[in-house]
């Protein structure tokens, strides 16, 4: 089985902050469904999991989440907002039932949290300033200059540029996904390292400061391109709810409803493909 660093690695930081899976809460099915609501935690992340101008749950996690309610007689969601870092201590801390953040399925996030089967599947990018003037198109670059390159608080790539031995000093965190275009286009750093999704909707959104770099060589870890499966999370005792979750999402992935949320959102006919190349089992265990 082929490895990606998403697979084999997590900062052994974020497991001393998330601490122990034992102290998770079960979220019961039978008590969700007699209450008629589901309680979702997404990121605010475009195009994973978001509020709209509106206030209205929008993104992949959230639009498949909303089949998924109804598909097992839910009737409401109450929707969470929060950090990316946030998101599995607030289901260890019973704040919501599930996470629709498209959340990458690590071993290490295993030992914290019950994934569904995955509902998607993405590669990397690297937002730059406008005309890339430092000429970057690649993670592993940072290792060999002065560049500084972003990522935000608790997301995956910190373990692609640690893989890639670029110094922590010339590693810019920022909390969430918002703050990365001004943090490009002042040159507070270079590159911002996210999915190639991601990448792609801030440049949109940029305002001609700043552009997905163009091309961009994805990051080999272990001779492979790292390749991420994006899931539903749960808390660790909460197998029930994760289970009917798994049976409706099966049923869902069969559906041009489910390919036609995976194109709505800038996934391609391969990403959705290759949602269906791995198990969570083989996710988490490496």
């Amino acid at each position: 089985m082929q490895k990606t660093l998403r697979t084999c690695l997590l900062a052994s930081a974020l497991l001393g902050a998330l601490g122990p899976a034992s102290g998770s809460q079960a979220a019961d099915l039978a008590a969700i469904r007699q209450s008629g609501t589901l309680r979702i935690a997404i990121a605010n992340e475009i195009p994973y999991g978001y509020m709209d101008l509106d206030g209205q749950a929008k993104g992949v996690g959230p639009d498949v989440a909303k089949h998924l309610a109804q598909a097992l007689g839910i009737p409401h969601i109450q929707w969470t907002t929060t950090s990316f870092g946030s998101l599995i201590p607030g289901l260890q801390a019973d704040r919501y039932d599930m996470v629709a953040a498209e959340m990458a399925i690590l071993p290490q996030r295993c030992q914290q949290v019950a994934f569904s089967e995955p509902d998607s599947s993405y590669g990397e990018g690297l937002l730059v300033a406008k005309g890339n003037p430092k000429n970057i198109h690649d993670y592993a670059s940072f290792a060999q200059s002065d560049n500084k390159i972003a990522i935000m608080a608790g997301a995956d790539q910190l373990d692609m540029l640690q893989a890639l031995h670029v110094p922590a000093s010339r590693i810019v965190t920022i909390s969430s996904n918002a703050d990365a275009i001004s943090t490009v286009s002042t040159g507070r750093a270079d590159g911002y390292a996210a999915t190639s999704l991601t990448v792609s909707q801030l440049a949109d959104k940029g305002q001609g400061k700043v552009e997905a770099a163009t091309p961009f060589k994805d990051p080999i870890v272990n001779g492979q391109p790292v390749r991420s499966w994006g899931g539903f999370a749960f808390a660790s005792g909460s197998t029930q709810l994760r289970d009917a979750v798994n049976q409706a999402l099966a049923t869902f992935k069969q559906t041009d409803d489910w390919r036609q949320i995976m194109r709505h959102y800038g996934f391609s006919a391969d990403d959705a493909q290759q949602s269906f190349k791995r198990t969570t089992a083989q996710l988490c265990k490496g």
